[in-house]
């Protein structure tokens, strides 16, 4: 007997009577094959989630099987490409279908026409086992993709092509394993979405994702293999904060995924990734990006499947050797989609509304990221920063909070801050990161032990002002005495000469590591003349007036990153000054 639609609520479509379904198997739902998952069997219901709209279905419809979990489809092609949540590509349905997706489209995510030059890395008679890397191509100039042994169809090399061009369905090899089966490889496989990819092992966090922001390499660093997120209300720079993280940071791969975001915003997107070069290479930062759309007007519950579509490539690219960085923006959209759809099951609410099941989604999310050994014994990485958008503001609601127990970098946006035109506008009082510990070894031999050093005492500073600009909103600042006025003075140099940056300065848009302990040395060393200055009996006006503070404000414009050693002239500088009047 067919398996027929007996009630449709939304994207939650329910089928009576029916025993042929598996948890999370991938189905086709009504006369034009919506893509589903099933989310819930009972003796005498099955329950499925559409990732497509459903207007226009109707009860009788039919559901047909397909006995296999939502998967991505990974192969050469994915560099480059622009993707829907359930990977289908953006491009090629407005090429042929115009600017709306129509339902049930059935578009393969990767083009099957074109050639790619595939080099052979092994020989008949190995053996090769899951995860073996037995070719490569050159996906775009910068990247090469290695193509790697699927689940399950490892064993004996009985026949090897020829090195040269093939397409993504031809055969270049064949293996047959231990049971005698014969194996047929091609340049694609497909993976579960919702599965994690194994590993060899998880290795210790130890070496920094750097990203020339200094605020974030400075102060809250987040590592290679770590995980952060970004909260922060509507207009506090969560987008934009994540563009230039994108740009910048030295991840080899960028994974970008648009959840549940305005159209308008993920159409910027899209337009500034297809025009921003990459400063590494010089080629368009495209060559090394994967963007996944769904927007807020696409259906609710194609929303989760982009969030693990995305990290499923990521996994990919991390077996083969590379660091890949998640942008996830925002996981705010998923958690509401995961909320619509339990309402729409009926299941008993828990904070706000939503599922009682939100922490553990949340950190299986982010328990994918990792620093670890592949099957093939390379070193590859997955560092997952998601986006938070909690409404009003409110960092206390239950997607801030929940996320907060399983990211160990929490880099809080400011409206203030931001209507103040500083950016980026991570507030140094509610952020932190819980890498510093690990990333200490790093810092000491790679830059200079005085790195962190610098950074404890520039927090001290920070945290200093922030106590006696409560005592100035009260009082003013005249009744504090020189000392305390000091500190006020160097924690503005420290906020607008260090923690804000322009983006749109070619010498302050990256800085790196090795121009910010400079900074830091200089604003320390003007933080120790000073205080020496006013021990001695003298004013504080005294210095103000020479200028020196402003002058020092600018050294981030007025010595580019080719000339970092200009930076130790300040120290001569500031010697000179303080002479002068004292």
């Amino acid at each position: 007997m067919e398996n027929q639609i007996y009630s449709i609520n939304g994207p939650v479509v329910t089928v009576q009577n029916a025993t042929d379904f598996s948890m999370l198997e991938m189905v086709f739902v009504g006369k034009e094959k919506l893509l589903g998952e099933v989310i819930s069997i009972s003796k005498s219901k099955t329950t499925i989630q559409v990732y497509e709209s459903t207007s226009g279905l109707k009860v009788g419809e039919p559901v047909y099987t397909t006995g296999e979990p939502i998967s991505a489809m990974l192969g050469p092609g994915l560099l480059k490409n622009i993707f829907d949540g359930i990977e289908r590509p953006l491009r090629t349905i407005r090429d042929q279908e115009g600017i709306f997706i129509p339902t049930g489209s059935d578009y393969e995510s990767l083009d099957r026409n074109i050639s790619w030059k595939v080099t052979m890395k092994v020989n008949i008679d190995d053996e090769v086992k899951f995860g073996d890397i037995f070719a490569v191509t050159q996906e775009t100039e910068s990247i090469e993709h290695r193509l790697m042994i699927p689940n399950h169809q490892g064993g004996k090399v009985t026949w090897v092509a020829k090195s040269g061009s093939y397409k993504l369905y031809d055969v270049i090899l064949k293996t047959k394993d231990a049971k005698g089966n014969v194996h047929e490889l091609t340049l694609v496989q497909k993976w579960p979405i919702k599965t994690p990819r194994p590993v060899t092992k998880r290795l210790p966090i130890s070496v920094p994702l750097i990203s020339g922001q200094r605020v974030i390499d400075t102060l809250f660093p987040i590592a290679k293999g770590g995980t952060a997120a970004v909260p922060g209300g509507f207009g506090t720079g969560k987008t934009m904060m994540q563009h230039q993280f994108a740009k910048w940071c030295d991840a080899d791969i960028i994974i970008y995924v648009g959840c549940g975001e305005r159209g308008n915003e993920m159409t910027q997107v899209l337009e500034e990734f297809g025009e921003l070069i990459d400063p590494r290479t010089n080629k368009p930062l495209m060559e090394r990006t994967v963007l996944i759309a769904n927007t807020s007007n696409m259906p609710v519950a194609a929303r989760e499947a982009s969030i693990y579509t995305g990290v499923a490539i990521a996994e990919y690219y991390r077996d083969m050797g590379y660091h890949v960085a998640v942008m996830a923006d925002s996981t705010s959209r998923w958690a509401e989609a995961l909320r619509e759809i339990s309402g729409r099951l009926e299941e008993m609410p828990a904070e706000e509304g939503f599922p009682a099941y939100l922490p553990s989604r949340i950190s299986q999310f982010y328990e994918r990221a990792g620093y670890i050994e592949t099957l093939n014994h390379q070193i590859g990485s997955v560092s997952i920063i998601g986006a938070v958008s909690p409404q009003g503001a409110d960092f206390s609601e239950p997607v801030t909070q929940n996320t907060k127990r399983f990211v160990r970098s929490f880099w809080a946006l400011d409206k203030q801050l931001a209507y103040m035109r500083h950016y980026a506008a991570i507030n140094w009082n509610l952020s932190y990161s819980e890498y510093i510990n690990d990333l200490t070894k790093w810092f000491d031999t790679e830059v200079s032990p005085r790195f962190l050093t610098n950074r404890q005492e520039i927090m001290g500073i920070l945290a200093e002002e922030n106590k006696l600009m409560e005592i100035v909103k009260l009082i003013g600042s005249d009744v504090l005495p020189d000392d305390q006025k000091l500190i006020i003075e160097i924690g503005k140099v420290i906020r607008l000469g260090y923690l804000q940056q322009n983006a749109f300065h070619k010498d302050d848009t990256y800085v790196p590591l090795e121009k910010q302990l400079k900074m830091m040395d200089v604003i320390l060393y003007l933080n120790k003349k000073a205080k020496t200055f006013i021990e001695d009996g003298k004013s504080l006006n005294t210095i103000i007036e020479t200028g020196i503070f402003e002058h020092v404000i600018k050294m981030k414009y007025d010595v580019s990153n080719e000339e970092i050693s200009k930076l130790d002239s300040y120290h001569k500088y500031i010697d000179k000054v303080i002479k002068k009047i004292h």
